[in-house]
């Protein structure tokens, strides 16, 4: 929940100015405000797409203050985040919700950028790995294997998030590998491959590289690093 109208043009246009459209997919996830200006703005590059922060699960209806899939497809929307480690937190999104959320972004044509991730007393009790299992299993493997082909999975370790802490570059591959073997062995390797698992925890410039030179790190969800151009242009260009 940042930047005004204004501010928000001004940061995407020199996004869209300074990116390398030979470079990485670049995804912009902005809030509702600034989505027709900006997906005006990434049409005109090439690898630069446009994202939503959030989808009620619903076709439409009396659900004032929400966004319905349609809204958001009709001024161009590629990508909707679902299930981000704070819409789990405040706003109490529960895992049958969020498996609606994702069947309804997919039935629109848009492709659902799937977060999960534990809090601190979850990796200090060594339970990272079963606690972000049940978060895709329950949110995601009702899908068949072509309709899972669509999905992008983002880890956030939330003890890493605006709190200065990073997961080590070993921390990171270790539940990227494991995310990575529980598809295959719900959808097969092949589907496993080619599912882009992004890592989103205090992902800086600084840091970027060594994350994603991981095997199974496959890009970043950045939060705070993406408000200034600069940085996130050196995250992106970090690959």
């Amino acid at each position: 929940m940042n930047k005004t109208y204004d501010e928000g043009h001004a940061l995407a246009s020199e996004i869209a100015a300074k990116i390398n459209n030979a470079g990485p997919l670049v995804i912009l996830g902005t809030p509702f405000i600034h989505l027709k200006n900006v997906g005006n703005i990434t049409r005109g590059v090439s690898n630069l797409k446009l994202a939503a922060q959030n989808c009620h699960q619903e076709e439409k209806g009396a659900f004032t203050g929400e966004i319905s899939g349609d809204m958001l497809k009709s001024v161009g929307v590629d990508y909707v985040i679902i299930g981000h480690s704070e819409r789990r937190e405040y706003f109490n999104e529960s895992d049958e919700l969020l498996a609606r959320k994702v069947r309804l972004v997919l039935s629109k044509g848009m492709r659902p950028i799937f977060c999960c991730g534990e809090r601190l007393e979850i990796r200090e009790a060594g339970k990272q790995k079963t606690f972000v299992e049940a978060q895709i299993t329950a949110g995601l493997f009702h899908l068949d294997a072509a309709e899972f082909g669509q999905i992008i999975i983002a880890y956030e370790p939330i003890w890493a998030i605006g709190t200065g802490k990073t997961a080590t570059k070993e921390e990171a591959q270790d539940i990227h590998q494991h995310i990575r073997n529980l598809i295959s062995r719900k959808y097969g390797q092949e589907v496993a491959d080619s599912t882009s698992i992004l890592y989103g925890g205090s992902c800086k410039p600084s840091n970027a590289k060594e994350l994603f030179s991981q095997a199974d790190v496959d890009g970043g969800l950045i939060g705070g690093a993406s408000l200034k151009a600069d940085d996130f242009i050196a995250i992106a260009n970090s690959f």
